[in-house]
């Protein structure tokens, strides 16, 4: 290693530019091997360092925002979950409901992509804002995911204290929702009190887009095509043949 080369590397390491002292020698050879120029160089040097950047911010935001997986709106497929347009997704994730505090409820079957969604759109709020978000996140979020409302039914006080959680963000914050059972059974999950799921449904709703999503499970797609399971339309046509029959 040349003295040059050295001081070069120091240099990046005193200003924390670790991506620059990576990646110096190889872009400055193909700039060499191009015939690039010096600003062509240091643009791909710095590009470099940006990409990086935006590497370890969505890193650090996953690990921050305590998502199971990191989901995109690009990897959603719009074509297999009916009851959900593209276009009023996208203006969703334009973030104007949580400027508004309003809410996004979204329901379905499991496997329909209501979690993918959730995260999405948490993920979109929060693309390049790492500062804001870490201080949202000591302070109240503006932002909160509540993933699978009765899939497990609340005790008395969880469901308390889950009302109280509504409430204290009605108006004051935005809330995504997913929930595989329509309104009509969420008392179930609450204890079985509808009093308080009728006041709870009431903040929630107010200022809310509800989505319906239909379909069969995303996930056990490749199942079917495999003939591991048979689609429940299939499942339903089998009785009407046989009485056919």
């Amino acid at each position: 290693m040349d003295l040059q080369h050295e001081r070069i590397q120091q240099a990046c390491t005193q200003l924390r530019l670790e991506t620059m002292a990576e990646q110096y020698s190889m872009l400055a050879a193909r700039a060499a091997a191009n015939q690039l120029t010096f600003v062509d160089f240091f643009e791909a040097l710095l590009k470099g360092a940006i990409d990086a950047k935006h590497t370890r911010t969505r890193a650090v935001l996953q690990r921050t925002a305590g998502f199971p997986v990191l989901k995109t709106l690009e990897e959603f497929d719009f074509t297999f979950a009916h009851g959900v347009a593209k276009k009023s997704i996208m203006e969703l994730a334009s973030m104007v409901f949580v400027e508004r505090a309003e809410n996004i409820v979204l329901l379905g079957a499991s496997g329909l992509g209501k979690t993918h969604l959730a995260i999405a759109l948490a993920a979109a709020a929060r693309q390049d804002r790492l500062a804001d978000f870490l201080k949202r996140n000591i302070m109240l979020p503006r932002l909160l995911i509540i993933d699978e409302v009765g899939y497990l039914p609340l005790a008395r006080e969880d469901a308390n204290l889950f009302f109280q959680v509504i409430a204290k963000r009605y108006e004051k914050g935005s809330l995504i929702v997913t929930s595989n059972l329509p309104f009509g059974q969420w008392d179930q999950t609450f204890a079985n009190d509808p009093t308080l799921t009728a006041a709870l449904l009431d903040r929630l709703l107010h200022h809310s887009h509800v989505l319906q999503i239909r379909g069969e499970s995303y996930r056990l797609k490749d199942k079917r095509k495999a003939g591991v399971i048979r689609s429940r339309a299939s499942e339903g046509a089998e009785p009407q043949r046989q009485a056919n029959a």
